[in-house]
């Protein structure tokens, strides 16, 4: 017991001893955290924005939403029967029946011709129904394969989809979650780079400090402890930092993408971090924190040894 006492104590030390530090010299401490803090905000921004945009591909239904025209004559009993059926199908969120009389008469209110369409003998317009892929099966092949699906009855005219609209938004999601791994490689190289190279002026400058501690028996394990300490809290106060300025872009551009969501007739706003994208955020510069500091102090502390 006493010995695991002695360990906490000494674990309590360090970590005391790096807060310390790192207060007593606030303006070189200040700038390392915004560059750490500006080099993680930049692939959580971009990847809080594919995120965005995957979800905005949910809201705004009308990029994915197709039409199933139906043949004239087709009984509307026959149409409900195809609609229930396909919703028991995976991957359709929802299936909305519109008969031939509804769709007149939302043409009517909508082309303001409603007195000369009153005067037709008979309806032109089939029966259709609006099909909604679910957010999960939106992708171009799983689209595809619904259209097949319903292009096969012989009841049906024409399913009318964009799926060049589908493709295209999917390919830019691919690119973007591709930029964005060579983004996240690339910056957390840089701050591993940042943190190994703060840690190694703080070595250089407590050389005669460390000197002394070997020479009265201490190991590089123990005289490397503090420095790690001092890696995992820039790292942590870099991914807070970083969490502030990612808030604060996603605030600025809240309003301009409601307004453009409003003009595709959806109800989108941006979502921030969340519990669990707070804590891989935390977590991530915490990691390149504790790495970035052991790769420094295991170059650097070997190279130095008490004079005698």
């Amino acid at each position: 017991m006493s010995g695991l006492g002695t360990y906490g104590t000494r674990h309590l030390q360090a970590l005391f001893g790096a807060l310390g530090r790192l207060a007593r010299t606030p303006l070189a401490s200040m700038l390392t955290l915004i560059v750490i803090g500006v080099a993680l905000a930049l692939p959580a921004g971009l990847a809080l924005v594919v995120e965005n945009i995957r979800s905005a591909t949910g809201d705004l239904g009308s990029a994915v939403d197709f039409t199933v025209h139906f043949k004239m004559g087709t009984p509307i009993e026959r149409v409900q029967q195809i609609a229930a059926s396909a919703r028991e199908r995976p991957g359709i969120e929802a299936v909305t029946v519109t008969t031939a009389a509804q769709a007149l008469e939302e043409f009517k209110q909508a082309s303001g011709f409603g007195d000369a369409l009153t005067a037709l003998e008979d309806n032109p317009l089939p029966h259709h129904i609006v099909v909604r892929p679910a957010q999960t099966a939106n992708g171009p092949a799983e689209v595809e394969a619904m259209r097949r699906y319903f292009a096969a009855f012989p009841e049906v005219e024409i399913v009318q989809l964009d799926l060049d609209w589908v493709r295209r938004l999917h390919s830019l999601l691919e690119v973007l979650k591709r930029v964005l791994w060579v983004v996240m490689a690339v910056l957390g190289l840089g701050v591993l780079a940042v943190i190994g190279n703060t840690i190694r002026l703080e070595i250089l400058n407590r050389r005669p400090e460390i000197e002394v501690t070997k020479l009265v028996g201490g190991s590089n394990a123990f005289v490397r402890r503090p420095f790690l300490y001092t890696g995992l809290f820039y790292g942590l106060g870099g991914a807070a930092l970083a969490a502030l300025i990612v808030f604060g872009g996603m605030a600025y551009l809240d309003q301009a993408v409601g307004e453009l969501s409003a003009q595709y007739g959806g109800r989108f706003r941006m979502a921030g971090f969340g519990a669990q994208g707070l804590g891989i955020l935390a977590a991530s510069g915490a990691i390149l924190g504790w790495v970035g500091a052991l790769i420094s102090t295991g170059r650097h502390l070997r190279r130095i040894e008490p004079r005698a």
